[in-house]
């Protein structure tokens, strides 16, 4: 029996046996019979009705079975044709995918080669800008010379001036371009005098060797540190050798209180500048003790917690300390105690402060002869407090003045402050939601010509 699968062939090409099954695809036709009869509703039929027709129901039978046969030959060439192509996809598949394997370990040999050019290229291009940098002055520049330019690439904030941060700045970065860069950087201890530490006792198992070789290269140069809120209990060790090169230092409150060995205010005998953070006023007691016993070459405090307001008394406890100092940052409680202050400190030069309410006694006149740069920040209820200090104060030396008043600007009471102290008024700086008009400042640069204001946007924070 013939059948249109009856002619395939797997022995040709793939594109051959493509075309074959297309041609049998076309011939070919599912035409299912109509297998239906009078008969097909068994078991409800009148069995007396096929009694009386039987031959023509074996004549049915008979007609099914040729029709079955016919089918079954069909699957029987379908599974055929199945099959044989089943086994050309193996066949093909195997063979591609070996084919795939060779192309892979070629594409890897040649990726291989492509990676080593690109090395070879990267150490051809640094060798060229290396002998192309010997030509370059820059290379030529006396030793002196290249220290100044590494002094501008130290970061300004000190918190980047660490061994352990990242990404790595100068002046770790300088000793990593080539050993010339490294000799002058290591060289140059100015590169060295600023640090920032902030290392737990976990942390501390590897970190004193960085700071102790970064301290070594400072090479008993005067000395900057800040050191973070995690505090290890190895620091006072590490540091020991240094104290008498610590001249500027800032701290957490923690550093003081009980719980932490302390850094003993008697041991800093080159301290210059001290600046605290964190402090409450249950730390007063024991940080007054501490400043109490600061040396003599103390020229800079600084509290930099602006919401914390000192009074007189506890302002007292810091002494001896004061009459050195010429640059403070502190917040007070009321203007007289400011007065006080300036009392204090007849070296100040330079004060920014925080005024937490008016006064309700007079001020008594002050005169401060050394006074240059006073910042005053008021509260935001406070109405009366600038035009009483202006009022009480003469300050001849006075060349700045910010004040962050969020009022109706005192213009004759600063004006008459001018006149009173016939100082050479530089910059009036004013912030908050204070103005002046043009006719205002226009009276200001009579009586100090070189003035301009500047206006400033935003609170002290």
């Amino acid at each position: 029996m013939q059948t249109p699968y009856s002619e395939f062939n797997i022995s040709g090409s793939v594109s051959d046996v493509i075309g074959a099954l297309q041609n049998i695809l076309a011939r070919s036709q599912v035409i299912i019979p109509v297998l239906e009869t009078s008969y097909s509703t068994f078991p409800n039929t009148d069995h007396s009705t096929v009694e009386l027709e039987r031959q023509s129901v074996v004549n049915i039978i008979a007609e099914r079975q040729q029709q079955l046969a016919t089918v079954l030959h069909e699957i029987s060439g379908l599974e055929a044709v199945i099959d044989g192509v089943g086994s050309i996809f193996a066949e093909r598949r195997q063979q591609l995918d070996a084919e795939i394997s060779d192309l892979k370990a070629v594409m890897d040999s040649v990726n291989n080669i492509h990676q080593a050019v690109l090395e070879n290229k990267e150490k051809i291009t640094q060798s060229m800008n290396l002998h192309k940098g010997l030509l370059s002055a820059l290379w030529r520049l006396p030793t002196e010379i290249l220290s100044q330019i590494f002094n501008h690439c130290l970061p300004e904030n000190i918190f980047f001036l660490s061994p352990l941060n990242l990404p790595v700045k100068a002046p770790i970065l300088l000793t990593r371009i080539c050993r010339r860069w490294r000799e002058v950087a290591v060289g140059t201890p100015g590169l060295w005098c600023r640090l920032y530490v902030e290392a737990d006792d976990k942390k501390m198992l590897k970190a004193p060797f960085c700071y102790d070789l970064w301290l070594k290269r400072s090479r008993g140069r005067p000395l900057s540190l800040d050191l973070g809120y995690h505090y290890s209990t190895k620091l006072r060790s590490l540091l020991r050798p240094y104290m008498n090169h610590i001249t500027s230092l800032h701290v957490y409150v923690d550093y003081f209180r009980g719980r932490y060995p302390q850094l003993f205010a008697t041991d800093l005998l080159a301290l210059q500048e001290l600046g605290i953070r964190g402090m409450s006023n249950h730390d007063i007691p024991i940080i007054a003790q501490s400043i109490s016993q600061l040396p003599s070459t103390m020229r800079s405090l600084k509290i930099f917690d602006m919401g914390l307001f000192f009074d007189i008394e506890p302002l007292s406890s810091f002494s001896p300390v004061w009459a050195h100092l010429t640059d403070v940052q502190i917040a007070v409680r009321h203007p007289n105690v400011f007065l006080h202050l300036l009392q204090l400190c007849p070296n100040l030069s330079s004060l920014n402060t925080h005024i937490a309410m008016d006064q309700r006694e007079p001020l008594k006149s002050f005169t401060h002869i050394k006074l240059q740069s006073l910042c005053i920040l008021y509260h935001d209820s406070l109405t009366r407090t600038l035009s009483e200090l202006l009022n009480a104060l003469l300050l001849p030396n006075l060349h700045a003045l910010e004040a962050r008043y969020n009022t109706s600007w005192p213009h004759e009471d600063m004006k008459a402050f001018l006149a009173r102290s016939k100082c050479s008024l530089e910059t009036l700086t004013i912030g908050g939601g204070a103005t002046i008009t043009d006719a205002q400042q226009a009276e200001y640069v009579s009586l100090a010509p070189s003035l301009k204001v500047v206006y400033h946007n935003s609170s002290y924070s």
